[in-house]
């Protein structure tokens, strides 16, 4: 398959972003979505534009609402948003996929780290779908703050990925920490960093009112195609003052070639 390669023209020059469809030998081409959504403490209509306007077949959050009736909260995020709710929020201290209906899920599971006293409590929400003809590993997570603990999370992340017996994965998240940072390089040393493979959009995600680092990342395992990748400044539909009001993280999304079988 021919590769196609997108200039960058400061930030990554916005050619139209792929839409979703299933191509006739199966494979799928989806829109994967990571976003920190500081557990909706901001401007939840805000939060909701942006994802509808992102069209995302999948959406792996971070620190969704876990506490007094979270359930209730992340369900209404999903609906506003056109989505379903997939698992994590309050069962994984924070990380949740959300999806549209054309995701089957085959299985789910939300993991808990080992956790290091005075640190915060941090999770893996987990799902096996199938979306067109292909079937996909998805995970959503939000490292440590301390280097060492992110550090160790980032293996542990890519033995969960090893664990599902998918041919195919993606993972994203708040890594908390830039791409020359150790756990940051420990994953995109063994899967493929889908901004820096193929930009496209923005590269900074913090914070929304002054980018001026990119520590949230979508990353895929080999085999899958990666169409464009990045913060979708100037996507039809999503408006700046959203995008600062929504949260206090910018979103990152992606459009992927996931090919069938498995």
């Amino acid at each position: 398959m021919a590769r196609v390669t997108i200039p960058v023209i400061g930030p990554a020059a916005l050619i139209p972003l792929p839409d979703s469809r299933t191509e006739p030998d199966g494979t799928a081409v989806i829109r994967v979505l990571s976003y920190n959504i500081r557990s909706m403490r901001d401007d939840r209509a805000a939060l909701a534009r942006v994802i509808r306007a992102c069209a995302p077949d999948l959406v792996l959050v971070q620190e969704a609402p876990r506490f007094f009736r979270w359930r209730k909260a992340a369900e209404k995020l999903a609906r506003a948003a056109g989505l379903v709710y997939v698992t994590g929020g309050g069962t994984t201290a924070g990380p949740m996929i959300l999806s549209t209906l054309r995701a089957h899920v085959e299985r789910t599971e939300d993991v808990l780290l080992p956790r290091t006293p005075g640190l915060h409590q941090r999770g893996f929400a987990i799902a096996v779908v199938r979306i067109g003809g292909a079937r996909l590993g998805v995970l959503s997570c939000h490292l440590s703050l301390a280097a060492g603990e992110r550090a160790e999370q980032a293996g542990l992340l890519l033995e969960r990925l090893a664990a599902l017996g998918v041919p195919y994965a993606v993972a994203g998240g708040d890594v908390n920490e830039r791409p020359e940072g150790r756990g940051f390089r420990r994953l995109a040393g063994a899967l493929t960093d889908a901004w820096a493979e193929r930009p496209w959009g923005g590269e900074l995600t913090s914070t929304p009112h002054d980018p001026r680092q990119r520590i949230d990342a979508i990353f895929t395992t080999p085999g899958v195609e990666v169409l464009g990748c990045g913060v979708p400044h100037g996507l039809p539909g999503v408006r700046e003052s959203d995008l600062r009001a929504a949260t206090d993280h910018l979103p990152v999304l992606a459009a992927l070639r996931v090919p069938a079988g498995g």
